[in-house]
């Protein structure tokens, strides 16, 4: 029985965050593919904010269509997967907004509500227009 706990556990934990790929390579030749920009969230097996944002925000269908309406979604775990070393993994959660070459257009860090998720879309535009 101990061990059917400690393999359910296992497998929870290792499912933890976005059901988004996580694949960077793969995202950057889609971006170029669909012609869209790149949003990489990276977080933490263990972030108790990164799990308060995929329940609140993340799990938000209007949320995700508009990220999907700019953005190749990508989900990177600072525990489970290999980052790109331009990358900052602490503190999590945090946010990156790409370009199809995988520049960096904008960062920031911390939860954020629905509303101020989508004041951040709206920074991200603004920045990248200039």
């Amino acid at each position: 029985m101990r061990f059917f706990i400690l393999i359910t556990a296992l497998i929870s934990l290792l499912s933890a965050g976005p059901d988004w790929p996580n694949d960077y390579e793969k995202a950057l030749v889609e971006a170029k593919q669909e012609k869209k920009d790149i949003y990489l969230f990276i977080g933490s097996e263990y972030c108790k904010y990164c799990d308060k944002l995929e329940a609140e925000v993340f799990s938000k269908e209007d949320v995700i269509k508009r990220l999907k309406k700019d953005y190749v979604l990508i989900y990177l775990s600072r525990d489970i997967d290999d980052i790109p070393e331009k990358f900052e993994t602490k503190p999590v959660p945090r946010h990156y907004f790409l370009t199809t070459d995988g520049e960096i257009i904008y960062t920031t860090i911390g939860y954020r509500s629905v509303e101020a998720f989508y004041e951040l879309l709206d920074e991200v535009k603004e920045a990248k227009k200039d």
